[in-house]
């Protein structure tokens, strides 16, 4: 595969910053720490780094609230560092992707601060949705579109009497993408990192950027389309006229125009696109649009063997006709770990389930967890591994006072938030210094300088199998075949001779015919036999 199309195939690993490695022992991660720790990275196998918001932020959302695209937010380090970074990487053979917030951005932002001080009417308003409130005296907020955190309200108030739309937090307004200034900022963002190095962006909430001029209510709207012609994603069969501010038409030329600037310099695309409508969203992956897009679905998808077949075969099938690659995913910063999710009663995973005291068999996740990992490194595209899951780590439990995420206030507490997710990562038995979310007691058992070089270990599978998937023909890009397998089990081949099994049912199961065996996820329950919620990689 030629090196321009790395994208195609690459194993690439997202990094927290905040949690990932403490440089300067104040308890936050930061640059200083990440670059301590790109010989492990490189160690592990992959190809590319993925880096969430590390930009200048009053993380009133994680980061994702940005104050200034072109400065590193001080608890992290700075732009030299950042550069730093990008180029240390590269040398040890791993390209790096930042992420960029389009739809909004932080109320710290001058743009923000600027459109308050001008008052209404003003240009400065334009870059946002200021609008006049409903009722006598302006009192209601101007429409009724939920959150994207819970439901919660989407307008805020402004002391000169006018409204503001925010589809996350009151601290991320939305900004007007039908304002030539907001698209032509973010091309020169764009061009800024790709100028210092950056292989790729990562689009946060691809398909929300562009709103419907009227923001028309979604509720008692009449059977009929929306007023106005009909585009975006209601254009589909049977499901009306455009959604206001989901998957509209008018996003595509914002990306193709990303495009041109990306390909100037070589660079790669991967949208956040939630979307349960397969043709629209492989509009996004047009050879003119993005390079690639998350894959929530497999993400999401329980630990049963059809539904996965299911998952993979529309995966696949959806992308083909624009000749892109699938991208694998089974967590991220957003979702309960692997190891609680595949633990619980019910494996998939729901933003709408999430709830505090779930029981979990964490030994059962973390031998579903294993195979899992080989058979998702197993399928042809992409991969993303996010941090912590090569050392099995389980969502933890953040006592009440100390959890920070939005999501859970603005559920009036009932969702326990995504700070699970985020704790900061065991290096060593030793637990951070007052780390910025609490490091579970028993983590030690997790840490990395204990998982070292004990062949039972997550992180010795994870650092086996990525080798095995760089260095054994038939991995990344190519065909997948599916073999006849007892129920529960799935089995596939893959180009040069390669057969991945996944024992997903209650009971031993023998293994097809083969060479010899490259890799299992747990040791073979007897002589040819794949034991329950196992994976193995095999040689036919």
């Amino acid at each position: 595969m030629p090196a321009s199309d790395w994208w195609r195939s690459a194993a690439i690993y997202q990094v927290y910053v905040r949690s990932f490695a403490d440089g300067d022992g104040d308890g936050t991660g930061d640059l200083a720490g990440v670059r301590a720790r790109l010989p492990y990275l490189a160690a592990l196998g992959v190809d590319a780094l993925w880096f969430t918001p590390w930009y200048l932020s009053p993380l009133a959302d994680g980061g994702y609230d940005v104050a200034d695209y072109r400065t590193i937010d001080p608890a992290f380090g700075t732009l030299a560092e950042a550069e730093k970074v990008i180029a240390e990487a590269r040398d040890l053979g791993m390209r790096t992707i930042v992420d960029i917030v389009p739809n909004h951005v932080s109320d710290r932002h001058p743009w923000f601060r600027a459109a308050l001080a001008a008052g209404p009417g003003s240009p400065e308003r334009q870059l946002f949705h200021f609008r006049p409130g409903r009722g006598e005296h302006g009192e209601l907020p101007p429409g009724d579109w939920p959150s994207q955190f819970n439901g919660a309200d989407t307008w805020t108030r402004t002391p000169d009497g006018e409204w503001y739309l925010h589809l996350f937090t009151p601290q991320q307004p939305d900004l007007n993408w039908d304002h030539p200034e907001v698209r032509r900022e973010h091309e020169e963002v764009l061009r800024f990192w790709f100028e210092r190095g950056v292989a790729g962006v990562r689009i946060d909430s691809a398909a929300l950027l562009v709103k419907d001029p009227a923001l028309p209510d979604l509720a008692g709207r009449p059977p009929g389309p929306w007023p106005g012609p009909a585009q975006g994603a209601g254009a589909r069969a049977g499901a009306g006229a455009a959604h206001p501010y989901i998957d509209r038409d008018e996003l595509h030329s914002i990306y193709r125009s990303w495009r041109a600037v990306a390909d100037e310099y070589g660079a790669v695309f991967v949208g956040e696109v939630w979307l349960p409508d397969s043709e629209r969203f492989a509009r996004y992956l047009r050879p003119d649009e993005l390079h690639t897009a998350f894959n929530f679905g497999f993400l999401s998808c329980p630990w049963d063997a059809e539904r996965l077949r299911a998952c993979v075969e529309e995966t696949l099938a959806e992308h083909a006709p624009v000749g892109a690659p699938a991208t694998w995913v089974l967590c991220n910063h957003d979702v309960t770990r692997t190891v609680t999710r595949y633990g619980r009663a019910e494996t998939g995973f729901d933003f709408a389930a999430k709830a505090f005291g779930i029981p979990t068999d964490l030994a059962l996740g973390t031998r579903r967890a294993r195979a899992a990992a080989l058979l998702t490194l197993a399928l042809p595209g992409s991969v993303y591994v996010y941090q912590g899951e090569e050392l099995g780590l389980p969502e933890a439990e953040i006592p009440l006072g100390r959890i920070q995420d939005p999501m859970h206030f603005r559920s009036g507490g009932t969702d326990p938030g995504r700070d699970g997710c985020r704790v900061p990562l065991p290096w060593t038995a030793e637990p951070w210094n007052d780390p910025w979310l609490p490091q579970p007691a028993d983590w030690a058992t997790y840490a990395a300088d204990r998982q070292e070089g004990r062949p039972d270990s997550m992180l010795t599978l994870y650092r086996n199998a990525l080798r095995l998937r760089r260095a054994a023909g038939g991995f990344g890009g190519g065909s997948l075949e599916w073999l006849h397998a007892p129920p529960g089990v799935l089995a596939f081949t893959r180009p040069d001779g390669l057969l991945c099994v996944v024992n997903l049912s209650g009971t031993p199961v023998p293994l097809p015919r083969h060479t010899h065996v490259l890799l299992g996820s747990a040791p073979e329950e007897g002589a040819g036999l794949l034991g329950p919620d196992t994976a193995v990689w095999l040689r036919t």
